[in-house]
């Protein structure tokens, strides 16, 4: 019986050669994170010198002032206590919302004395389409108690005795004080101040309290209630949160966020 041939060895490594296959490696990119949306909370400053060039500072003052130069506050009022209520109502809700009910609330509670002995439910009923209802309604009977308590029934001309109040914080004492009586002890730093600073690059920081103090740096002081007001309604007529009217700002030339955020 014939004897069978072992293939040579040759022929075994030519196969085994032939069968091994080079698998290149994969190539590995690294996903990018994406970026997360621009919010109050996490949105950063223009970088750049600090203070900002001063020419570019008064330019924009100078073309606010152009703009607006009968800006005011567009909370109706007659006076200081009246004010006073309707800016702790502005609180997370519009000016205009504000004027659809003060009227209603000054006619029934024209004064600290009838604020003060109001009803709740009254109240309430009054001004609950400006939300947080409850809250707001506790402040103005609280508020109006203290001022009769400790103040005579008027509203005080100090930051220091308005911060004694119930739900007055310091944007609205500078409201107060700015408006009502005139003193500048302030800027008042509302969403759309806060919006227009730091698209402006006005400010190195993104809270509101060290806005005010930057954009107090950097602005003469008897500019300061002038300012606040021109900043709002900048913001309310052309500088809106979405789309901003960039193509017809006049504030383009001297706005480094301009084309930016269509």
């Amino acid at each position: 019986m014939p004897v069978a041939k072992k293939p040579s060895t040759k022929t075994n490594k030519a196969a085994g050669r032939a069968k091994k296959t080079v698998v290149a490696e994969p190539v590995r990119i690294k996903a990018r994170k994406p970026a997360a949306p621009v919010t109050k909370g996490n949105r950063k400053p223009l970088q750049g010198k600090w203070p900002p060039d001063a020419k570019r500072v008064a330019a924009v003052l100078r073309g606010l002032a152009d703009l607006y130069p009968k800006a005011e506050c567009e909370l109706v009022h007659k006076n200081a206590f009246e004010l006073l209520c309707a800016t702790i109502l502005s609180a997370q809700c519009t000016d205009e919302r504000v004027n659809k009910v003060t009227p209603q609330l000054f006619t029934t509670f024209p004064d600290a004395a009838a604020m003060a002995a109001a009803p709740p439910p009254v109240v309430e009923d009054i001004i609950k389409t400006t939300g947080f209802f409850r809250q707001k309604t506790k402040s103005l009977v609280n508020t109006a108690t203290l001022l009769m308590n400790g103040f005579g029934g008027e509203v005080p001309r100090t930051v220091e005795e308005l911060l004694t109040l119930k739900g007055v914080a310091r944007k609205t004492s500078n409201v107060v004080l700015g408006t009502a009586y005139g003193i500048a002890v302030g800027v008042v730093v509302d969403t759309h101040v806060q919006r227009l600073a730091l698209r402006m690059a006005l400010t190195r920081n993104i809270t509101p309290e060290k806005i005010e103090q930057d954009l107090m740096a950097i602005v003469p002081q008897n500019q300061w209630i002038d300012l606040s007001h021109r900043l709002i309604w900048h913001g309310r007529r052309q500088c809106f949160a979405r789309k901003p009217a960039c193509e017809t700002c006049p504030l383009v030339p001297h706005c480094p966020s301009a084309f930016q955020e269509n």
